[in-house]
């Protein structure tokens, strides 16, 4: 299993129009093969650490890198990268798994 954590920080005062895009396409993401989970999440409220009010996070699990590849080249990322990149001004993508 290959676990994602994209983190997603927005221009700022955009992080609204961030997830607007991301969710057009988050159920086209999530019936992909190989998709287990793809969940944007934000900081809680009274954390003490925080990435920001413009930063959200995508929280993704495929099942193996064949699945990671064909979401990378399919229809969904491509739309959200189109409606996102007025109001996208970094994407910080990070590829991990279980240590063992």
């Amino acid at each position: 299993m290959i676990h994602v954590v994209a983190i997603l920080t927005a221009k700022i005062g955009h992080r609204a129009a961030l997830l607007a895009a991301l969710n057009a396409v988050i159920d086209d993401v999530r019936a992909e093969p190989g998709c287990i989970e793809y969940q944007p999440v934000i900081d809680l409220a009274h954390s003490s650490v925080k990435f920001g009010a413009d930063t959200l996070v995508v929280i993704e699990k495929w099942q193996d890198q064949a699945a990671l590849d064909a979401h990378n080249q399919g229809d969904a990322l491509k739309t959200f990268l189109e409606a996102a990149k007025h109001v996208l001004a970094q994407a910080d993508v990070h590829l991990m798994q279980a240590p063992g």
